[in-house]
């Protein structure tokens, strides 16, 4: 068994290192392990387990660099969160499901019980370095622990863990970051929770503290919209525009949303997160 990554530690005190993909340490899982169907994210039919047939034998892409002009959008806008480098090299102690056909089938159902398991670690890091939700800390710490102690279950245990019921007790504990972080902001702070934007018209809109949670922003025009300590957490922002906008402070944004979006060199983004290259 190789030595442990240093990248395969808990994220803890905001380390994300953890918690970003790292494909040399990963056997290609996200281009085998997920199905997807012809669309305007991807090019062909592919079935769950079947390794695409852009994979190499040394586990890269043969068209990464050319993934959205030949129609693989959503492989650019898919983040596994680490997941992928953990089941390799932790989970599977480095075994190549190639060389050891016998871990596939396991494997592959193990990879998005990781993956949906490292993304609520980066919401729990993410609130652990909100100073407003100082308060909730010690819970937000045990409850990192908690998940934390789930992704280095054997193969076995990985796959009797019920995603769902974790994910209802962190996001209930992420609520309370939530409004006590939106608390600071003074005015009148909008619900759009849930909410269908489809297409809205929200060029300059003061949406600062606003609750965007699960909100469906596909095609929004966001162009200069004041997004400082919003909610973005599940907010769909498929082609939304967010050029000029201010998304420093918002909170739960995640790579893959901006990945997903438009935008442009004056959008605003938060530290922890990167400029897609497609902008």
């Amino acid at each position: 068994m190789p030595e442990k990554p240093e990248h395969a530690g808990p994220a803890t005190g905001g380390d994300r290192r953890g918690l970003r993909a790292d494909c040399e340490n990963c056997f290609a899982l996200c281009c085998v392990a997920p199905a997807f169907s012809a669309s305007v994210d991807f090019a062909i039919d592919k079935h769950a387990g079947q390794a695409c047939p852009n994979l190499g034998s040394d586990f890269r892409c043969g068209v990464h660099a050319r993934l959205r002009p030949l129609g693989f959008r959503g492989c650019t806008v898919y983040d596994c969160f680490g997941a992928g480098q953990k089941v390799s090299q932790v989970t599977f102690g480095g075994q190549d499901w190639r060389r050891a056909p016998r871990t596939a089938k396991q494997m592959f159902a193990v990879f998005p019980i990781m993956r949906d398991l490292h993304e609520l670690l980066w919401y729990l890091t993410e609130a652990l370095t909100l100073r407003p939700a100082r308060p909730l800390h010690g819970e937000l710490g045990l409850a990192l622990e908690e998940v934390e102690r789930l992704t280095r279950g054997a193969p076995g245990d990985l796959g009797h863990v019920d995603v769902a019921a974790c994910r209802r007790e962190v996001n209930a504990l992420l609520l309370r970051v939530s409004e006590l972080v939106r608390a600071e902001v003074r005015h009148r702070r909008k619900d759009h929770r849930g909410a269908d934007l489809i297409g809205a018209r929200l060029g300059g809109a003061d949406l600062r503290g606003a609750n965007l949670r699960g909100a469906y922003l596909i095609g929004a025009d966001l162009r200069g919209a004041d997004l400082r300590t919003a909610d973005l957490i599940g907010a769909d922002l498929r082609d939304a525009d967010l050029g000029g906008a201010d998304l420093t402070g918002s909170i739960f944004l995640i790579q893959s949303q901006l990945d997903a979006a438009r935008g442009d060199a004056e959008t605003r983004l938060p530290p922890s997160l990167t400029r897609p290259a497609h902008w």
